[in-house]
């Protein structure tokens, strides 16, 4: 069934937002304790290992990237109605969570 034009200009968001909102800072905050879990096991010999310091400093810098991609969405979420989640934006986060899933496996293995 076709909605009349305009009715989704119309519609209430109601909570939606604020859910999506709430989601993005759970993935952030999971995303945080991952990569501080996953540097403490890269330096947690204490030796000074450069392949150990190196996974560290990538963890992190793929943990600021995912910072970056999150604020920014929860940023235009505080406004009424956000736009859509840009493709480039949705490429960024799914290839964060991919690489720190990479650190994940490269510490256990």
């Amino acid at each position: 069934m076709a909605s009349p034009p305009g009715a989704e200009a119309a519609r209430d968001p109601g909570l939606q937002p604020e859910r999506t909102k709430l989601a993005w800072r759970r993935t952030t905050l999971s995303a945080t304790v991952a990569a501080v879990l996953a540097a403490r096991q890269c330096v947690a010999d204490g030796s000074g290992d450069p392949a150990g310091l190196l996974g560290a400093a990538l963890t992190l810098l793929v943990w600021v990237a995912f910072l970056a991609v999150a604020h920014r969405r929860m940023r235009a979420l505080a406004a009424h109605r956000p736009p859509a989640l840009s493709p480039r934006a949705a490429v960024a986060a799914a290839l964060c969570t991919v690489a720190l899933a990479c650190c994940a496996i490269a510490l256990v293995a």
